[in-house]
């Protein structure tokens, strides 16, 4: 008989679950039909219309479990669906991606993987939603035609450009292609050339390109810009009505060499043994209104992205580096903190106001550094009015330094650079990174406000958008504690839960010891990614119960938001709600607080793609400048352990590079997952991440964003007993310094710039605006 799709159908509804090939074979006329029935069938399951089923067994979509997630693949193929539900992510073998690409929202079937324990395996049964409709990449001319290869090595396709379509563009440049078809049952993607960007070694190219490989948004329309044109360059009287006034007052700001934005300005009294702290913010919701165009722009945007050469503004210009950006000797308007602190870091009481300053000093990290570590006489001197005012913020800072400490904050000591951007726009060095006192000093009170506004806002029962950080993933916990348990640690495990403290005690006993790098990169895989949130789940990687981000709403969304609400709620509480004054506070409330959920969705998957978008252009800025070094020998760390090998990276230049297992030609490796190594299985000899190495850089392509390394030595840090003594450093375990601390939760952010203007250095992905870190 002839094997219809109709009879296949048929026979599935007759039967009840999955069915052999075998059996298809046996009810449609034996074995001289099998290759017949195995065509039809797997025709079918490329169509989506049945699934392929491990064992040569098929069966209706419909009567089998799936799940619907995102999926994120791998260079090298595979992939990875996360459930939109939550759960165990699924692995998909490349074979089976059945066309989907990177993002796309697609349903997968998922059974217990062959490596055991909770993983799943699976395949992609059709793709719901695409996630990409336009490629950034290289336009090639070649004998069967021309083809853009994506510049983003995890889109693993080739688009065919018919010859109508290729828009001008010439072999090699860099292009934008839309798609006009997919890849589906092994055709290929088609597109269309929509925009030629230049030639790709072209450092202006290569940012356009990643502006348009994120979806950036980067050209602020012409009645935003109206609009901001509309507001007056100064502060007028009308202003200052119902603000508390603080210009006389002895206020700061504090920022980077080369920051043009500043956003938060500082103040301090003692008084007795307290100490009477004033943070006061740009207060940017007096001149973006809810939902005019200059909101919804910053909406849109989400956040400013910062490249090291440059920044993408959530706000125009005249926004953002003018009426709002708290220049020194003029006047602006402020959304203050005043908190009161007794000896301990207690906060005593704390109360929030709109109010005007007028900056005293724009100062640096580094004069004020010069200040309170070097106690320089000639800077104190020059700044005489603020230097006893900055070693009494010395004095606060370490006081909250250390009751952030004693409660359970955690920092991870993990060094961070900074890149040099020459006029050419060519990388011309990588540096580490300075952070000092001074910076700790701006992030403490930052943190303080950032938590008395949440505290104050959340005990009145008011919505409110929160920054949460959740507890580690239990699984992920509970093989860092087998990996830590062989060089003698131990933490605490409460219902798969574990308390901040544990884990900064635990970094406390590495601290200096052989081990510590290994295990502070250990730990950090473990960490969920800080996010936003209406729901109060607390924070902890700081160990606080309630936090939120207030003190940057010039380049953030959420602390916008945040000052609306408190904006709002400080109107009601201060008695100024009488009657109609009541009722237009309390509908500002309800506009400030809604969709807050969707709000904070929204936001939190902005600042993911504005970090990925940094840390692109970051590793591309790198690679270039490794080029110049193959061949040279550095010193470095295992980062990562894979199957495949591993990576290091290097001590002073913060670049990352695979030793790949091909080239460990004095054994054969297995992979240890739960240890993070590989070990010989002949010698025995280990490979552990932590490890200090010295490699040579073989090879260093920027197209597949890769670099090589060969080893050319290594010093294992092997587990070893943990005594009293040696956990404070001896002769045998002197202790290392890892200078720079990164906060548990807190994702890294670029050094801020005038916007679209090219200075002489860039932060890296490592630093927050203004080189501070992001809480």
């Amino acid at each position: 008989m002839n094997v219809s799709k109709k009879h296949v159908l048929e026979f599935f509804r007759r039967q009840e679950g999955a069915i052999n090939l075998d059996n298809f074979v046996r009810e449609f006329g034996g074995r001289h039909v099998k290759r017949e029935v195995r065509n039809m069938l797997d025709d079918m399951a490329d169509d989506g219309e049945i699934v392929r089923l491990k064992g040569n067994s098929y069966s209706l979509p419909g009567k089998m479990k799936t799940t619907r997630g995102r999926i994120s693949v791998h260079r090298d193929g595979y992939g990875f669906v996360t459930p939109e539900g939550g759960g165990e992510d699924i692995f998909i073998p490349s074979k089976l991606l059945k066309g989907a690409l990177h993002g796309d929202l697609v349903e997968a079937s998922s059974s217990p993987s062959r490596m055991g324990g909770s993983k799943l395996d699976g395949r992609v049964l059709t793709v719901i939603e695409r996630a990409t409709s336009r490629i950034v990449g290289r336009y090639e001319e070649t004998r069967r035609g021309a083809i853009v290869i994506p510049e983003d090595q995890r889109l693993n396709l080739v688009v065919l450009i018919p010859v109508k379509g290729r828009g001008g563009a010439e072999d090699g440049h860099q292009v934008v292609a839309e798609l006009t078809a997919y890849p589906v049952g092994g055709r290929p993607a088609e597109g269309k050339i929509v925009e030629v960007l230049g030639w790709p070694d072209d450092p202006e190219v290569e940012i356009q390109s990643v502006i348009r490989r994120f979806d950036l948004p980067h050209i602020f329309s012409a009645d935003v810009l109206a609009e901001a044109e509309g507001i007056a360059d100064t502060v007028t009287p009308d202003d200052l009505k119902g603000r508390v006034d603080l210009r006389t007052m002895s206020t700061v700001t504090i920022d980077g060499e080369t920051a043009r934005d500043f956003d938060d300005a500082v103040s301090l009294r003692r008084e007795g043994i307290n100490f009477r702290l004033w943070v006061s913010i740009a207060d940017v919701s007096h001149y973006v209104k809810k939902d005019s165009p200059l909101d919804r722009e910053a909406y849109l945007r989400g956040t400013s992205v910062y490249f090291p050469d440059r920044c993408i503004p959530m706000l125009p210009e005249r926004l953002s580096n003018g009426i709002c950006s708290l220049n020194p000797h003029v006047d602006r308007l402020t959304m203050t903190a005043e908190m009161l602190f007794d000896p301990t870091g207690t906060m005593l009481e704390s109360s929030f106001y709109s109010s005007v300053i007028k900056s005293q000093a724009r100062l640096t990290y580094t004069i004020v550094k010069q200040i309170i570590v070097d106690e320089d006489p000639e800077i104190a001197d020059k700044y005489r009015p603020t230097s006893p005012m900055l070693r009494e913020m010395k004095e606060l800072a370490l006081i909250l330094m250390a009751m952030r400490k004693k409660r359970g904050s955690i920092d991870f000591d993990l060094p961070e650079a900074e890149i040099i951007i020459g006029l050419t726009g060519r990388t011309e060095g990588i540096i580490r990174a300075e952070r000092n006192l001074a910076h700790q000093l701006i992030e403490e009170f930052m943190l303080a406000a950032n938590e008395a506004v949440a505290r104050s806002i959340t005990t009145r029962g008011i919505p409110f958008l929160y920054r949460i950080h959740e507890n580690p993933d239990p699984a992920k916990l509970q093989t860092f504690q087998e990996f830590v348990h062989g060089f003698g640690y131990e933490f605490s495990l409460v219902e798969e839960k574990v308390r901040p403290s544990e884990l900064q005690r635990l970094l406390a006993q590495a601290d200096g010891r052989p081990e510590e790098r290994m295990i502070n990169y250990a730990l950090l895989r473990c960490m969920k990614q800080a996010r936003y949130a209406a729901d109060n789940v607390g924070h902890f990687g700081l160990a606080s119960d309630c936090y939120c981000h207030f003190t940057s709403p010039i380049r953030r969304y959420p602390d916008l938001v945040v000052h609306r609400i408190l904006k709002a709620a400080s109107l009601i509480s201060t008695g100024k709600s009488q009657e109609d004054s009541g009722k237009r506070a309390s509908r500002q409330l309800a506009i400030a607080t809604e969709r807050l959920g969707e709000v904070a969705e929204h936001t939190s998957k902005r600042e993911r793609v504005a970090m990925e978008a940094e840390r692109d252009v970051v590793e591309m800025k790198k690679l270039q400048y490794m080029q110049q070094h193959v061949g040279d020998q550095f010193d470095g760390y295992i980062t990562g352990v894979t199957a495949f090998g591993f990576f290091v990276e290097l001590t002073e230049l913060f670049v990352e590079g695979l030793v790949h297992i091909s080239t460990l030609s004095d054994d054969m490796y297995s992979h240890a997952e739960k240890q993070h190594s590989l070990i010989g299985r002949r010698s025995g000899k280990v490979f552990r991440i932590g490890d200090a190495t010295r490699i040579t850089v073989a090879s260093v392509s920027p197209g597949t964003r890769r670099i090589e390394f060969v080893l050319a030595a290594h010093t294992a840090s092997s587990p070893t007993p943990r005594t009293a003594a040696g956990v404070a450093g001896t002769e045998e375990y002197p202790r290392i310094p890892l200078r720079g601390k990164r906060l548990a939760g807190i994702q890294p952010r670029g050094d801020n710039r005038e916007p679209g203007v090219k200075s002489g250095s860039g932060g890296t992905s490592g630093k927050d605006k203004g080189g501070r870190r992001k809480r």
